[in-house]
């Protein structure tokens, strides 16, 4: 019963997705291809917002769900490497016409070959966390 929260944002979640048309491999492709500003303007939204909440977070020291202080740690900053990671996320974007956000919306929508690229992003996932240690970070 406590993960009822989880549970309705992910519904909400969804239908933001769902009705914004960001699940739209059309969408995406044609963001892909400098078509249209639809999901450069979902995007830029998004980056706005997660800004702006994170500095509210950091202001009134925001606590998590279990009550603990939330911090933000400072990362070496790297340009090659938000590069690399980048074009290797965006690649996959554009491959599947998914990123992984609405992937999970897709399949409650009924796209069943989501599946598979699901299944590609955890194994991806599993052989990042094998071969962690042996990169440059």
């Amino acid at each position: 019963m406590k993960s009822i929260k989880f549970f309705l944002t992910g519904i909400l979640f969804g239908i933001v997705m769902t009705k914004s048309e960001a699940v739209s491999w059309f969408r995406i492709q044609e963001m892909f291809r400098f078509e249209s500003f639809h999901m450069y303007g979902i995007i830029g939204t998004a980056v706005i917002l997660g800004a702006l909440l994170v500095a509210m977070i950091k202001r009134v020291q925001g606590k998590t769900v279990t009550g603990e202080t939330i911090t933000f740690n400072p990362k070496n900053q790297s340009i090659p490497r938000y590069l690399i990671g980048g074009t290797i996320f965006g690649l996959g974007w554009a491959m599947t016409g998914a990123c992984p956000g609405p992937m999970f919306t897709l399949l409650g929508h009924g796209v069943w070959s989501i599946l598979l690229v699901i299944g590609s992003a955890i194994f991806g996932t599993y052989v990042y966390g094998m071969i962690r240690t042996k990169l440059p970070h």
